[in-house]
């Protein structure tokens, strides 16, 4: 009976020592922004993009909505000519802040060097032609007329003006048939 009793009562701390628990330890609090923008400005300064990419990427996570992280990485890549990044980490902040300008800007110029550098690279490869090519020249004619700068068409027979050598601008943009991805930027 004696062991009884002290085989019940040993069961029950056990059971009891089970329930009981400690309260967890409170989550660390994240370092605050500023000292990860900091850390990240030194990493470039001392010429460790890579690390200060890190640092900001870590920020992204411990500080879900703030924009600052999403918009230094675009500049960042923007600036080491990785715009496919630029690109992604700029719409994040934009994401995050619609009326950012610098972010809208990034994303856009980093668009832009991309389309350049594919569109360069199609002339070369003799493979810009067709719809390709209307749809590019569509598309210059929209960027000019948007950015208020002068229309000069090549013709096919006569060689690209040197640089700094303009023609005179046409009296007026003709309209423009818009057919492809890029019709929404009227």
């Amino acid at each position: 009976m004696i062991k009884k009793r002290v085989l019940t009562s040993i069961l029950s701390i056990a059971v009891l020592a089970g329930c009981a628990s400690t309260a967890p330890a409170p989550a660390p609090k994240p370092a605050p922004m500023a000292n990860a923008m900091a850390d990240a400005d030194a990493a470039v300064k001392a010429g460790r993009t890579d690390q200060a990419y890190s640092i900001l990427k870590a920020a992204t996570v411990a500080h879900p909505t703030d924009k600052s992280p999403w918009l230094r990485m675009s500049q960042l890549r923007f600036d080491d000519k990785n715009y496919g990044e630029a690109i992604v980490a700029g719409l994040q902040a934009i994401e995050r802040d619609p009326d950012d300008m610098l972010a809208y800007s990034l994303v856009a110029v980093s668009g832009l060097r991309v389309s350049s550098k594919a569109l360069g690279d199609l002339t070369q490869k003799n493979g810009f032609s067709g719809s390709v090519r209307s749809e590019a020249q569509d598309l210059a004619t929209l960027l000019h007329t948007k950015l208020g700068g002068p229309i000069v068409p090549v013709k096919r027979d006569e060689k690209p003006r040197a640089a700094g050598i303009r023609a005179a601008a046409p009296a007026a943009v003709p309209a423009i048939k818009c057919s492809g991805p890029f019709c929404g930027l009227n």
